[in-house]
Formats: structure tokens, sequence, C-alpha cells
């Protein structure tokens, strides 16, 4: 792998990064003089690109450190695991018994206070601040918004587990009484896992950093949504940390998932074509869902990342609508609502449930846990995938209001992940006991294959529905490794502005890891490094949570000045330090603006 290489720039940067006080913001600038015909004209100011920037540029060691030792560190890590796969499995495998036998308290902890925040900014006044100040507008419409947010978030995992999880839940669950109604808990902790916290955990991180960006003017990083909140003095080193870690744990986690959405797609083929899998064909999908990402990533979110998403919720759309119309449509309808109540009325006690009977002495294994199986498993995913789905998400959300922003994002996807889980979940326990429990039996032998097992039992349309999946299993994930790279070009070239080729160089770095992992390692060398990712969030959560205490410090000591602040870095009229601007539209000033 190669060190990460920046778009070429023209035009000097300041580099100094000195703190002056607070000061009144220069007033706007005339509006422009409409130029002249013929050579006397005066020639028209360059558009201005909001916000303006107001961060820091990294000193020059600092941004060398960021863009060499990631791929260093990733080679290393990909090289120790394919030498010795069954040494790094024992290690990552003990390290994951500790954390789940330690701390799955924490876990359960992070996630209610990801809920807690979500719901003090929805319900508090801070709620009607707008992301780009006060007279910003939406970019893109509520359809394509929920698409797009929806598809970098979830949709690969609902994919993967919208059967998987009641089918393997279906004999017990915790918390959730068990009675006559088979699969409920599986169903009702699906909906969990899967629904309204997960997606306030997603949430939480998204908010810290288009607040940082969009109104502060910070670039959109880790790194300067967290470390204002530390001593000066640790600033610096912090935030190298904090960018390193966004970094690698991008990276991994698109790489790892690369790997996985292959697998998942070439089970789809196989349920309709016969297609046996292999390295060759595994070679192949990851060459086509890489040239398409690395297409969408060239058109830009409006033309790429926009139209597939829009395109994955229509099918979407036809899949769950073909299952419910010509599957048990009496049986979904009444399990929809049982399963809806029970959510509900359980929704405390599973959030607040550590499994407290396992914390009497230290685990042997984590797969004595039900937790290390499940809730700690999939919250250390959902922070793992943090980086790169909170960034993309922040992206797109300028001229939405905190508190539209907070619903967006966690009431309006969980309602989808509800009805999509109800649907297909409720059809597959029914196909599941009406065929002798042949759907367990291929969840047991391929978790990926419950789903295109499920469908093929749909009467009529079951062989239309496998298409649809398997188209599905592409496109999500082509949208979920675009958000992906976008969130990474951040990362990498931040305060300057990527171009579309360097997308496309990191979106075929990731598919070269992907391929490496695959071709050296297999299934197993893959699922040992996503596991070490995984396990990675634990220290990962650590940053998220100072920099969730650094916005709610921000957004309780928003005063006038701050106010003033935002309306100046997203005055839309022109400026004169907007000269300054080198050609990837940065605007920096002769001084500095104070770090709140």
């Amino acid at each position: 792998m190669t060190t990460f290489k920046e778009p070429p720039t023209t035009g000097a940067l300041t580099t100094d990064t000195r703190t002056a006080e607070p000061s009144a913001p220069p007033e706007p600038a005339a509006p422009p003089v409409p130029a002249r015909k013929g050579r006397s004209a005066r020639r028209r100011p360059r558009m201005v690109e909001l916000p303006r920037f107001r961060g820091q540029i990294l000193p020059p060691l600092d941004r060398a450190i960021i863009k060499a030792l990631p791929p260093l560190l990733i080679v290393a890590t990909i090289a120790v695991v394919t030498a010795n796969p069954d040494g790094a499995a024992g290690v990552i495998n003990r390290m994951r018994t500790w954390v789940t036998s330690g701390f799955s308290w924490f876990f359960v902890l992070y996630s209610v206070i990801a809920v807690v925040v979500c719901v003090w900014i929805t319900v508090s006044k801070v709620g009607a601040v707008r992301l780009g100040g006060p007279k910003a507008t939406p970019e893109h419409g509520r359809f394509a918004w929920y698409s797009m947010l929806f598809a970098c978030g979830q949709g690969i995992g609902l994919i993967f587990w919208s059967v998987a999880q009641p089918i393997m839940m279906r004999d017990g669950a915790p918390v959730i009484p068990s009675g006559a109604n088979p699969g409920e808990g599986g169903i009702v902790w699906t909906y969990f896992h899967w629904g309204f916290t997960a997606w306030a955990m997603y949430c939480v991180v998204a908010v810290c950093l288009a607040y940082s960006h969009h109104n502060l003017g910070k670039t959109l990083t880790f790194r300067e949504a967290t470390v204002d909140i530390l001593p000066s003095k640790a600033r610096r080193p912090a935030g190298v940390v904090v960018e390193l870690l966004a970094i690698i744990a991008t990276v991994l986690g698109l790489a790892t998932s690369f790997g996985f959405a292959s697998l998942q797609f070439t089970s789809g083929v196989a349920s309709f074509t016969g297609l046996e899998a292999g390295p060759g064909v595994w070679i192949a999908v990851i060459a086509v869902l890489g040239g398409l990402t690395a297409i969408s990533a060239f058109l830009g979110v409006n033309k790429g990342m926009k139209r597939v998403s829009e395109a994955n919720s229509i099918l979407s759309i036809v899949l769950v609508a073909g299952v419910f119309v010509f599957g048990p449509t009496v049986y979904i309808l009444s399990n929809l609502s049982q399963t809806f109540g029970t959510f509900f009325y359980q929704f405390v006690p599973m959030s607040l449930w550590t499994e407290a009977e396992s914390a009497v002495a230290p685990l042997d294994s984590w797969q004595d846990s039900w937790s290390g199986w499940w809730t700690v498993f999939i919250w250390c995913w959902v922070i793992a995938f943090s980086p790169f789905v909170a960034g993309f998400i922040a992206r797109i959300s300028r001229g939405r209001t905190l508190r539209e922003f907070i619903i967006g994002v966690t009431i309006v996807p969980s309602l989808i992940v509800m009805v999509w889980v109800g649907v297909i979940g409720s059809a597959a326990l029914h196909y599941d006991d009406a065929s002798g429990r042949s759907i367990s039996e291929a969840v047991a032998q391929d978790t990926s294959g419950g789903l295109f097992a499920a469908l093929d039992m749909v009467p009529v349309v079951g062989g239309v529905l496998l298409v649809v999946a398997t188209i599905l299993v592409a496109t999500y994930y082509v949208t979920s490794l675009d958000s992906g790279t976008y969130a990474l070009a951040e990362f990498v070239s931040a305060p300057k502005k990527s171009g579309p080729w360097f997308r496309v160089v990191l979106v075929a770095s990731i598919a070269a890891v992907a391929l490496v992992l695959l071709s050296i390692g297999g299934t197993a060398v893959v699922d040992t490094v996503q596991t070490g990712t995984i396990i990675g969030a634990f220290p990962f959560s650590f940053v998220i949570l100072l920099m969730i205490a650094n916005l709610v410090r921000r957004l309780r000591s928003r005063d006038r000045a701050v106010k003033a602040l935002e309306k100046e870095v997203n005055d839309p009229h022109h400026r004169p330090e907007d000269e300054l601007a080198a050609a990837q539209g940065l605007a920096v000033p002769a001084e500095s603006v104070p770090e709140r």
C-alpha cells in the first residue's frame, strides 16, 4: 500500500495557528459589482465556498504522520495476521474476552449516553440551532437525504442480519418473556440492536462533527471536533492520535466489510445461478463493486451517491413489499403489531440489561456470554463504523436544524429498520417452521445465506426477490464504501479539498486491502481483522465521549460572540479574505478565531 497523497494545490496557505482574543467579526463586504463587457471589465469574484475555514492548519510533521503512518500500520497488521492467522486470532479472541468480561456495562452506559444526549438536543432550545447558520438551506431533499443516511449507515447490515439474527435467537432471548409466539424475542432484539439506539450512537457522533464544521468553520475531522476541550499543550499530540485512530478504523472497517460483502454477493448469485464461490469469483466481485464505487465517488454526492442511494430505497421498498404481499401477510401484520408493542414496552429494560450474572467471575471466553455474541459485538461494530458513517452524515446535512437532524437520523431510519425486520424476519420465521427448520440449517451453514433461503420460499415472486436482494447487496455496499471514501478523504486531506481522482485512489486502496485479505488468508483472516477492528472500538469510544462532552460545552456556552462567528463563517457575500483562497477553496484570514 502506498502513502495517501493529497491533490496538488496552488497558492500559499497561512500556517499561523495562534489564538486571538474574541473580537467582533468584520462587517460583510459589499456585494460584488457586476462585470462589464470589454477588456476593462473587472474580474468576477470567485464563488464563496461555505463554511469559511476557521480551524487550524496542521504543522508539516503532523500532516506527514497522518498521511504516512496509517498505510504502514495497515500493511503491518495484514502481514502479521496472514503470517500467523491462528496466533493472531487467538490474541484477538483473548482481547475480545477481556473486553466482554470487564466492560459490558461500559458499552451499555455508552449507548444510554448517546440516547440521552440526542433526546436533550431535541427537546432543549439548542435544537433550534441550524447547521450552517440561521439562513442556511438544505442541500438535499428529504427522500434523497433519508436514502443516503440509510445507505451509508445500515443498509448492508440489514441485508445480512434481518433474517440471521431472528433465526439465531428464536429459541431464547433475555429480557423478553418466552411465550407461544416463536421467535418474538429474536425480532424484538433485532429491532433494538439495529434501530433507535444504534442510530443514536451514529447520530451523536455526526452532530458533533456537523456543528463543528458547518457552524464553527472547523475541518470535518474528529481532531477538530474533540481536542479543544483538552489543555493547550495536549491538543497537538492528541489530535494526531485521534486522526490516526479514525483513519485506521475507517480503512480496515471498509476493507473487511468489502470482503464480507463479496462473500454475501456470491451467496446471492449462487442462490439463483448455481455458481460456486471461490477466489476467482471473489476477485471478480471485488473488481466490479470497486469499479462501480469508483465511478460513484468520481461523480460526486449529487450525481453518484445520491442516485445510487435513491435506487437502493426503491429496490428496498420492492423487496419488503414483495415479501409482505406474496408472503404470509396475515402473520406478518399480526407479528408486526405484537413485536412493536413488546419493543416499546421493553425498551428501557433492554437498554440497561448488562447480563450481570456473567460478571460474577471472569469469563473463560467471550462465547460464554450472550452479550459477547450480540450487544457488545454490535455496539463495538457501530462505534468502529462511526468515523465514516457519522462523517458522511454530517457532510450532507447542512441546512438542517439540530432538532430536525436528530429526528431525521434516529427516528426515520429506526422505523425503516423495524418495518424491514418485522416483515422479512417474520416471514423467515414462518417459513422456518413450515419447512422443518430448513432456514435455521441454512443460517447455521452460512449466516449470509439465511435471507436468500427465506426469499426462495416466497411464492410467485421468490426468484425475482432473490435477484433484487443480490443487487441490493452490491448497491448498498457501493454507497457504504462511497460514503466512507468521502469521510476518509476529509480525514486525510483536510483542510484541503480532495478531488474526485483522490477519492478514486482511496477506493482502489481499500479494494486492494480487501483483495489481499481474501486471496492470501481467506475468510478466516477477514474475520480476524474485522474482529480486531471492532475490538479497537473500545479505546475509540473514549475519544467519542470526549467529543460529546466538547459538543455539550460548545452548545451550552453558545453566546452572542459564537452566534456572530456562525454568521461570519457562513456569510455568502464575497469578502476580501476570500481572495486568499487557494484553488481548493480555502479562505484563510489574517488572524485566527478563538476555538469554542
